[in-house]
């Protein structure tokens, strides 16, 4: 299953539970429901799967609750645990922890914000009208919309020892500004490469050459691969291509609606602080799915590519 033969009735129920348990409206009422008896905000995101049991997938399509914590229901006070079913789709409450964009990853990254120094990753090469630019996350870039077009971006970035005289590669150009009110859907930005820059933009270390410069939607179980600034060449599988997340920023809490899920192969962690801006790609086709821009413990969290490269009017290069 992809996004674009979602059951009806699946992406019904699902957009029911994202509007009881996710919209700032429901988020008192309904913060308790599944793990706790404080209001703690526990439910973190809205999605669709196959039905867990015993850590295995089931054949049977759910809505997925996605949680803080999750707690044995003889704990939890009846008239706060999750429905067993929405709109006739039964639910499953899924543990990831809570999200949270995760800071800035090859190691790009712009001039000092005060006290503050970031770094992020630089997700692939991208062209527009002849042009090249470095495609990465508006908060890896941008600084969650606080820096203007036109900003120095360095390479390495000056929190991985960067010199702000000579490592400049690009110019920050074209940002999605972020909604703390409303919904988003990609967290992206892009800057001009500089004329006397040299780069190969099909190949990424250790993930290889991308097979065509043509994005491929996730699917359900899709093994994937990235590199990331801070853990390197990781692997995983997409868990969810429809998810509703509540993730944490700087300005705010912010809701993005449609991304992607990936959990980690077993024994390592797919992504940390540092590897936002990564691109994800499809390891068996070779062609990319995905941006990351955050995550928890156990989940990450990717824009669509498709709508990275919609939103930014970009196509990869190659």
């Amino acid at each position: 299953m992809n996004r674009e033969n979602i059951p009806p009735q699946l992406s019904s129920a699902k957009k029911e539970a994202a509007i009881r348990f996710l919209t700032s409206s429901a988020r008192a009422a309904y913060s308790t429901r599944a793990v706790s008896y404080v209001l703690d905000l526990n439910i973190v995101g809205v999605g669709i799967g196959k039905k867990i049991k015993s850590g295995q997938p089931t054949a049977t399509d759910a809505v997925r609750i996605y949680v803080n914590r999750k707690f044995p229901k003889a704990q939890i006070p009846q008239p706060q645990l999750v429905p067993a079913v929405i709109r006739g789709v039964p639910t499953d409450v899924v543990e990831t922890g809570r999200f949270r964009a995760f800071g800035p990853g090859t190691s790009i990254g712009p001039p000092p914000i005060g006290n503050m120094v970031e770094a992020g990753t630089l997700g692939a090469i991208v062209k527009s009208g002849g042009a090249q630019y470095i495609l990465s996350n508006n908060h890896v870039l941008a600084n969650e919309d606080k820096l203007p077009v036109g900003t120095a971006i360095f390479q390495p970035a000056l929190l991985d020892k960067g010199n702000q005289t000579t490592d400049q590669v690009a110019t920050l150009s074209k940002i999605v500004p972020l909604s703390s009110k409303g919904n988003n859907s990609v967290d992206c930005a892009i800057a001009a490469i500089d004329k006397a820059v040299s780069s190969d933009p099909t190949i990424l270390p250790k993930v290889g050459r991308l097979a065509t410069t043509s994005p491929i939607d996730a699917t359900d179980g899709m093994k994937v691969h990235k590199v990331g600034r801070t853990t390197g060449y990781t692997t995983g599988s997409v868990l969810d291509i429809s998810a509703d997340v509540n993730i944490q920023y700087d300005i705010g809490t912010l809701t993005f609606q449609g991304q992607i899920l990936i959990a980690p192969d077993q024994g390592q962690m797919f992504s940390d602080a540092g590897d936002s801006g990564s691109l994800i790609v499809d390891r068996g086709l070779g062609r990319a799915t995905g941006l990351l821009f955050g995550g928890s413990p156990k989940s990450t969290i990717a824009n669509h590519i498709s709508d990275v490269l919609t939103a930014l009017q970009i196509q990869l290069a190659g």
